[in-house]
C-alpha cells in the first residue's frame, strides 16, 4: 500500500470512498507520523484517542454509504479555534487549562463534513508574529533546512504549526487564520498552499480574536485542489457572526479548470521594493511569463498607497488587539495569579500570562487609542485603509487578479530576527494590504531559493471571487510543477 501520509487530501478522499483503506488506517498512519515528528513542535495538544473515535465513526458512515465531503480525513486545527472539551490555548499561558464548552463554527462545519481531528497546532501567541517564535509552548521548527546546513529555520507565522504539519505530512490539511498574512506567508516559506478568503466568507465565531476587522480563517494544504475542498467545507453564512456574509458558497473544486486564456493579470508596480532578493523578483517575472504564455494578459497597475500599508496595519491591528485582549483578566477562565486585591490580581495575571510580543502590541494599541492620540494615529490609519481599499477597487476595474510575491524571502533561522521587531514586521509587506482591503489572497509554491528553500507566489482577487483566485493558482501550480519535499531529518531526532 502507498504510504498513506504522502497522499494529497483529494487522493485520500477518493481512497476512502473506494474503500482502498479505512479512516482508522489513515488516521493511525498520521498519528505515527506525528509521534515521529515531535522534534518539530508543531502540535500543542495531540488528541489520538479522540481522532481514532472520530475515524471509527467515519468508517461506520462509509459502510452505510452516508459519506460527508471530508469523511475520515485527518486534519490539524490551529490552536486558535475553540474545540469543545479540548484544550484551547492560543499558544498563550494566560489560557492555561481552558477547555471551551462550545465548538467554533469552522471546526463544527469540518466535523459535520466527516473530518477527523488529530490535535491542536502551535502558533505565535494570539497569532501575533511572523515566525512562530512567540508561542508560550516554544517555537515550531520548519521541516525544511538550507542545503548543506543543520540550522533550524522558522516555518513562518502565525500559522507556523499548521504549515509545518502539512509540509511534514503529519496531517492532510490544517486550519489557519490570517490577520496580516498568517496563512499565506507560512504557506510560502513551507512550500505548501494556503488561501485567505474574503473577509466575511468564513465565520469567525469561536476563533480567539486578535484584530476583529482583519482576522479571517482559511485552509492550508499541499495542493490547490485540497484547499478548494477544505474551503468549501469551512465557508458559509453563520448567524452567530454579524460580519459573516450571507452569500452562497460555490463548488470551488469545479473552478479548477486551469484555463487562464483572456485572464487579465495585474502586476502592482509598488510591490517592487528596494532590497527584495533578486530570486524573488525573478520568480515573480517567471510567474507572469507562465501566465502570458498561456494566453493571459499581463497589465501593470498602480496601488499608490501600498507604501503606507504596514504603518496603517501596525496601528489598526494592535488597537483592536488591545480591546480584544482586555477580557483576559484571570477572573472567568484561564490563568489566575494570586494578588492582594483584584487590581493586583489583574496585574500579576496579565504580566505572567502574556508574552513579550503580545504585551508590546497591547501597549501600542492602548497608546494609539488613548486621548490625544486617537485622531492622530488610529483615525488616520483607518483613512489610509480606506485609500488602500480604493486602490484595489480601481485596479480591479482593469484586471481580474493581481500577481505578487508572497514573502520577501525564504525562511530564516530561529532567533535571527526575533530581537528586531521592525525586521520581523517587514515579513508581511506583501500580504497586509489584502487584509486591510478584505480581499481573498492565496499563496502557491512556485520555486526554490538558491539555498533550496521554498518560495511562493501570491494571487489576489476581487471580493468573494475565490473561484478565479483558485483557478489562477491551479494553473501556476501546474506550471511551476513544484515537487520538492523536505528531507525527514526530524525522524532521526525523534
Amino acid at each position: 500500500m502507498t504510504d498513506l501520509t504522502s497522499l494529497s487530501l483529494a487522493e485520500a478522499r477518493d481512497g476512502i470512498r473506494a474503500r482502498a483503506f479505512s479512516a482508522v488506517e489513515l488516521t493511525q498512519a498520521h498519528l505515527r507520523s506525528m509521534e515521529a515528528a515531535r522534534a518539530l513542535n508543531a502540535f500543542i495538544t495531540e488528541t489520538p484517542q479522540h481522532a481514532l473515535a472520530m475515524a471509527r465513526e467515519a468508517d461506520g458512515r462509509v459502510a452505510e454509504g452516508n459519506l460527508g465531503a471530508l469523511e475520515g480525513l485527518p486534519l490539524g486545527i490551529k490552536d486558535l479555534f475553540c474545540t469543545r472539551g479540548v484544550l484551547t490555548t492560543a499558544a498563550s499561558h494566560i489560557l492555561h487549562g481552558f477547555k471551551p464548552p462550545y465548538e467554533s463554527t469552522v471546526t463544527a462545519n469540518l466535523w459535520r463534513a466527516g473530518a477527523v481531528m488529530l490535535g491542536k497546532l502551535n502558533l505565535d501567541e494570539f497569532a501575533m508574529g511572523s515566525s512562530n517564535e512567540t508561542s508560550y509552548y516554544g517555537p515550531v521548527l520548519s521541516p525544511w533546512r538550507r542545503r548543506g546546513s543543520n540550522v533550524d529555520l522558522v516555518p513562518g507565522g502565525s500559522s507556523g504549526g499548521s504549515a509545518a504539519a502539512v509540509a511534514a505530512e503529519l496531517c492532510l490539511g490544517a486550519t489557519g487564520t490570517d490577520t496580516g498574512g498568517s496563512i499565506r506567508q507560512p504557506a510560502a516559506v513551507a512550500g505548501i498552499c494556503g488561501i485567505k478568503p474574503t473577509y466575511g466568507r468564513v465565520s469567525r465565531w469561536g476563533i480567539v480574536a486578535f484584530a476583529s476587522s482583519l482576522d479571517q480563517a482559511g485552509p492550508m494544504a499541499r495542493t490547490v485542489k485540497d484547499c478548494a475542498i477544505l474551503l468549501k467545507a469551512m465557508a458559509g453564512h453563520d448567524p452567530k457572526d454579524s460580519t459573516c456574509a450571507n452569500i452562497g458558497v460555490p463548488d470551488y473544486e469545479k473552478a479548477l479548470t486551469r484555463d487562464v486564456r483572456g485572464l487579465r493579470v495585474g502586476i502592482p508596480r509598488e510591490y517592487r521594493i528596494d532590497g527584495t532578493p533578486v530570486e524573488i523578483d525573478a520568480l515573480w517575472a517567471r510567474g507572469a511569463q507562465w501566465l502570458r504564455d498561456a494566453g493571459a494578459e499581463i497589465i501593470e497597475v498602480s496601488l499608490p498607497h501600498t507604501q503606507y500599508a504596514l504603518a496603517a496595519y501596525y496601528i489598526v491591528a494592535p488597537a483592536e488587539a488591545s480591546s480584544n485582549l482586555a477580557r483576559y483578566d484571570g477572573v472567568r477562565f484561564g490563568l489566575r495569579e494570586a494578588g492582594s486585591d483584584i487590581t493586583d490580581m489583574y496585574e500579576k495575571t496579565r504580566a505572567a500570562g502574556f508574552g513579550r510580543e503580545v504585551q508590546r502590541r497591547i501597549l501600542i494599541g492602548t497608546y494609539v487609542l488613548s486621548a490625544g492620540y486617537y485622531d492622530a494615529y488610529y483615525l488616520k490609519a483607518q483613512r489610509v485603509r480606506s485609500l488602500i481599499k480604493r486602490d484595489f477597487e480601481q485596479a480591479f476595474e482593469k484586471v481580474d487578479v493581481l500577481l505578487t510575491p508572497t514573502a520577501p524571502g525564504p525562511a530564516f533561522g530561529i532567533g535571527e530576527k526575533s530581537d528586531d521587531p521592525i525586521s520581523m514586521y517587514l515579513n508581511d509587506v506583501f500580504t497586509v494590504t489584502v487584509n486591510l482591503a478584505g480581499l481573498p489572497g492565496m499563496s502557491v509554491p512556485a520555486g526554490l531559493s538558491a539555498e533550496g528553500l521554498p518560495l511562493g507566489l501570491q494571487v489576489i482577487g476581487r471580493p468573494f471571487d475565490e473561484e478565479t483566485v483558485l483557478r489562477t493558482c491551479s494553473f501556476l501550480e501546474e506550471a511551476a510543477a513544484f515537487k520538492a519535499k523536505p528531507e525527514a531529518w526530524w525522524r532521526a531526532v525523534a
